[in-house]
C-alpha cells in the first residue's frame, strides 16, 4: 500500500502519513520511532509544510458584537 507524506509544521517535527484508503497517521520525527525509521528507509520525501491561510478579517458587526460581549 502506497502512502503520501507531508510535514505538519514549519519546524519539521512531525509528518502526516496518508495511505491509499485515506487513513491518516501523524508520525513524530524522532530517533527511535519505528514509523519514522520506516519512512526514512522508504526513500520517499515528504511534501513541504504549507501554512494554513490566515482567517478572514472580522466584519464591523462581528467586531461590535465581540466588543459588547454578544
Amino acid at each position: 500500500m502506497a502512502c503520501t507524506y507531508c510535514f505538519c509544521d514549519a519546524d519539521s517535527t512531525s509528518i502526516k502519513r496518508t495511505d491509499d484508503d485515506g487513513n491518516v497517521a501523524y508520525v513524530p520525527c524522532a530517533e527511535g520511532n519505528r514509523d519514522y525509521a520506516a519512512y526514512l528507509a522508504s526513500g520517499v520525501t515528504a511534501d513541504a509544510y504549507v501554512a494554513p491561510p490566515a482567517p478572514p478579517e472580522p466584519t464591523a458587526e462581528e467586531k461590535l458584537a465581540e466588543l459588547l460581549g454578544l
